[in-house]
């Protein structure tokens, strides 16, 4: 099949999600200026450079996170793995502002170690990020939409020490969740080496 992306498709629910994927999920932590802490998941997450590290975030809508970013200028990228998708899943419900995701999904905000922002304790990997951008996005004719765009630097990272092994992260223990289309996830467990060309 063939349709133009700004016009009906035919299908019950919309493909997109589901051909760009499996996504990687951005589990981000935020802090309001009064002091409430926020937890949200985002599968438009990735990481975007390498030297200096760096991270983009994209959100449709204004939300609570994007509204903490543009405030303070910090956030932590936890990651969502297999045994944190129930307590990823609860904070992700629409609540008030006043409303910690932390106690929605029974996890424990930590310190930061460079930034103001608390990291998920129980998670096994955690970025912390200060914002370098906050941009509204428009479209092909130049309209604005309801996406929005963080770009982030990472200035620390938190790994749990289960999940090395010889020195190098042990990506199949980790088990690091991924967003596919709909309401389906994934766990990455099966993984294998391939060697560049020389």
């Amino acid at each position: 099949m063939f349709y133009e992306a700004d016009k009906p498709h035919g299908l019950p629910h919309n493909p997109f999600k589901a051909l760009v994927a499996p996504r990687p999920i951005g589990w981000v932590s935020t802090k309001s200026k009064a002091g409430v802490f926020n937890l949200a998941p985002y599968s438009f997450f990735s990481a975007i450079g390498d030297n200096p590290p760096m991270v983009a975030i994209s959100s449709s809508g204004y939300k609570d996170t994007v509204a903490n970013i543009d405030a303070t200028g910090e956030f932590v990228c936890n990651m969502a793995t297999y045994d944190l998708a129930q307590a990823m899943n609860q904070s992700s419900r629409m609540v008030e502002e006043s409303v910690s995701e932390f106690d929605l999904g029974r996890v424990t905000p930590v310190p930061g170690q460079m930034i103001e922002v608390p990291r998920v304790r129980e998670a096994k990997a955690a970025l912390e990020c200060k914002s370098l951008s906050v941009q509204r996005l428009v479209d092909l004719e130049g309209s604005e939409t309801n996406q929005w765009l963080i770009l982030g630097q990472v200035v620390g990272i938190h790994i749990d020490d289960s999940v090395l092994k010889n020195g190098l992260v042990d990506t199949s223990k980790l088990g690091l969740l991924s967003r596919l289309g709909y309401m389906d996830y994934a766990v990455i467990k099966d993984v294998f080496t391939l060697d560049r060309p020389v």
